[in-house]
């Protein structure tokens, strides 16, 4: 898994899809993150925003890691499309 995202909501999509991926509950994966489903809810819709060490907690609970690099070149629609 190699996703681009620039935005709560797109964050939330991709962890959604891995937590999905794993056949996992919203609850399963908060047991695992060490937070209630209710954040789960939350960093997944994107809504509202999220602190970092409770995403950071959901990335370790997928095996998933946070990376920062050169922002691409592409346009905002082509992002949005993979979302």
């Amino acid at each position: 898994m190699n996703d681009l995202a620039r935005t709560p909501r797109q964050i939330g999509t991709t962890i959604q899809r891995a937590r999905k991926k794993r056949d996992w509950t919203q609850m399963q994966l908060a047991e695992r993150a060490g937070l209630r489903q209710a954040t789960i809810s939350l960093i997944e819709s994107g809504e509202k925003p999220a602190k970092l060490d409770s995403i950071l907690a959901v990335l370790a609970a997928l095996d998933l890691e946070f990376r920062i690099g050169p922002r691409s070149k592409g346009h905002g629609q082509d992002i949005e499309e993979l979302f």
